[in-house]
């Protein structure tokens, strides 16, 4: 099984990445992106963090494509 946890270009994780989220109050990528590098280069990390701000999660079994988060 597919595990995905982390912007893989920064190494950081989602679960960090969530903890500077509700630090901050930051409320998107971008917000977000003000407070801590991640998500710079391929961006294919965004919509992990997209849902990651929505739902929580931190850890996805399954591919998200930009749009499906």
């Amino acid at each position: 099984m597919m595990t995905i946890d982390r912007c893989y270009c920064y190494q950081q994780t989602f679960a960090d990445l969530k903890t500077v989220a509700e630090e901050t109050g930051a409320d998107s990528v971008h917000a977000l992106q003000s407070h801590v590098t991640f998500g710079e280069n391929c961006q294919l990390c965004h919509p992990y963090v997209r849902r990651m701000m929505e739902t929580g999660e931190t850890v996805f079994h399954e591919v998200l494509e930009d749009g499906e988060a």
